[in-house]
């Protein structure tokens, strides 16, 4: 849709063009000895590699007066279709976090997968030998490529569960890039003359991040409006027939940009089972085309659909892939939680959702979390499943090994029956002291604002009701706040935008109430909008829906147009 020789690129279509298809001189800059980051345009290669360079914020200061390099290390994001993973894995990196990261941490995330924060670069060669004797990689979680693709965690039907966790592997296989460079940089794979080739994602790759999900209704615990490419999972008498294909979804933004906002996905149709890596690659190629390469505040699949129209989209998608879409098959959602504790699936084995506060595993005092994961994996006979909620579900266990883990979960504080559902229903990114981008506090100031939050409840007689309420420390969506009901998006150091009236099904994207306020000022708010929703709400009227009700706030309809009214 675009001439890129009438237009000035953006820099990193220069780097990517003259990366030599992602390999860069990487491997130079892991010898060099006078620095534990990465040089020029290493800095940003090595995220197609999975990984981010950060340093600990808040030692910034105090090493740069005692003249000495921050303390650079790398995050690494695992690729983990689905998020499930064997209980060997598990005590894999469990001893890798433990032993080689600085924090010591497994961090579950709202991608549905798991990072290590903290590896120096002597151990990030080592890191990615050890993901690959587990059958596991770090491909394409990060750059601008398809991400790791989510997946419905749904322990109860098991069947269908299945079937659509083998389409996100078949998807997730499909978009990746196909370069060598990571086995030859990272495995010691042969090096090869540059003869591969990038059929899907080309030369120069797709303009921006690209994430893809599958979703079961009536759960959206993967939040797909939050994707570019979502496949709603159709099902007959179990089994799995097809997808309905939604595109275009996003929730970053830049502060004072109001060319920037979140954006609901678009229904493009429904198609059968044998379509589905067919449609995937058009909707990725048409992306890769007609993206915009110039700016990337605006490089996002939904903005291409903004600027060329969803008709024009989906109709080239169509064109490329030989496929007509049908008309979206009628399907609903009822909720995004997780499901905390134990349930039963159709095939008569039990499910342990266990509630990870922030999705950080670490042994705390009196709460030995991440030891107990452990323990639990050195008897679990099924696997674990990473949910987009960053909880984690020990799945497949028998009746005779049930009461053996829900011991174990007890003893290491990773079961507690005092959580709210207040405290089950929020979340948060990281944010400080590791990401470069944090403007906020947020995975560390969530645990005692939802406290505050919790008693504000108990005051107005809904101990027991809960808001789908997240934090992100800046606004490029990690903590996915706009999904929420209340989402609070950093701006600066105990100061958030405040937006209320999603949904608890995550079909709606709140709308900013106040601006660039504190947490106090936030509790303040929050105390006299909740005492009026538990004086006025109708029968289960969630908190979301109440405030568009009661005209407090307008809903956004159309995030392009009158998410800024």
């Amino acid at each position: 849709m675009s001439n890129d020789s009438e237009i000035k690129l953006s820099d990193n279509e220069r780097l990517k063009r003259e990366s030599n298809l992602l390999r860069g001189t990487i491997a130079d800059d892991l010898k060099d000895g006078l620095t534990g980051g990465f040089r020029g345009d290493n800095f940003q290669l090595i995220r197609f590699h999975g990984m981010y360079q950060q340093d600990d914020r808040d030692l910034r200061a105090e090493r740069a007066e005692q003249k000495l390099e921050p303390l650079l290390n790398v995050m690494l994001r695992c690729r983990l279709p689905g998020g499930i993973i064997t209980p060997q894995q598990w005590l894999g990196i469990d001893r890798f976090a433990a032993e080689d990261t600085l924090y010591g941490s497994i961090r579950l995330t709202t991608r549905q997968t798991f990072q290590f924060h903290g590896v120096l670069k002597n151990d990030i060669k080592p890191m990615h030998q050890l993901l690959h004797r587990l059958g596991m990689d770090s491909i394409a979680t990060a750059g601008d490529v398809n991400r790791n693709v989510l997946c419905t965690s749904n322990p109860v039907e098991s069947e269908l569960h299945q079937q659509a966790y083998e389409w996100a592997k078949k998807i997730s296989e499909h978009l990746l890039p196909k370069t060598r460079a990571y086995a030859e940089i990272w495995l010691d794979g042969e090096k090869l003359e540059t003869t591969d080739v990038e059929p899907i994602l080309g030369a120069t790759y797709l303009p921006r991040k690209f994430k893809t999900s599958v979703v079961i209704p009536p759960d959206n615990d993967v939040d797909l409006h939050a994707n570019d490419l979502n496949f709603v999972a159709i099902g007959e008498n179990g089994q799995l027939v097809g997808f309905n294909v939604l595109v275009g979804g996003g929730l970053a933004m830049t502060h004072g940009d109001k060319l920037t906002y979140p954006r609901k996905a678009s229904e493009f149709g429904y198609i059968p089972l044998e379509h589905t890596l067919a449609i995937a690659e058009a909707v990725v190629t048409t992306q890769r085309d007609w993206g915009n390469r110039s700016e990337r505040k605006n490089a996002k699949t939904k903005y291409t659909l903004e600027r060329v129209g969803v008709d024009a989209f989906k109709q080239e998608v169509e064109k490329r892939a030989g496929v007509s879409f049908a008309p979206i098959v009628p399907y609903h959602f009822t909720r995004r939680g997780d499901r905390i504790g134990w349930v039963e699936g159709i095939d008569k084995q039990w499910h342990l959702t266990l509630f990870i506060e922030n999705g950080r595993l670490l042994d705390y005092p009196g709460k030995p979390l991440k030891t107990g994961m452990a323990e639990i994996a050195k008897i679990h006979k099924g696997d674990f499943r990473l949910t987009a909620n960053q909880n984690l579900i020990v799945a497949g266990v028998t009746v005779e090994d049930k009461a053996k883990i829900e011991t174990l979960a007890r003893q290491h504080g990773l079961i507690s029956d005092g959580v709210s559902e207040q405290r089950k229903n929020a979340m948060a990114c990281v944010s400080f002291p590791t990401c470069p981008l944090a403007m906020a506090e947020a995975e560390r100031f969530l645990p005692d604002f939802i406290t505050q939050v919790e008693q504000v409840m108990e005051k107005h007689q809904l101990p027991d009701e809960h808001i789908i309420l997240r934090v992100t420390g800046c606004p490029n969506g990690c903590g996915r706040a706009m999904l929420a009901e209340v989402g609070l998006v950093g701006k600066a150091p105990d100061r958030y935008n405040l937006h209320i009236g999603g949904n608890r099904e995550g079909t709606r994207i709140p709308r900013m109430y106040r601006e660039n306020i504190t947490s106090a000022q936030i509790l303040s708010e929050l105390d006299g909008l909740i005492g009026r929703w538990a004086s006025e709400r109708q029968e289960q009227e969630g908190f979301g829906d109440y405030v568009i009700r009661a005209g407090i706030i307008k809903p956004v309809i159309d995030s392009a147009r009158d998410f800024y009214d």
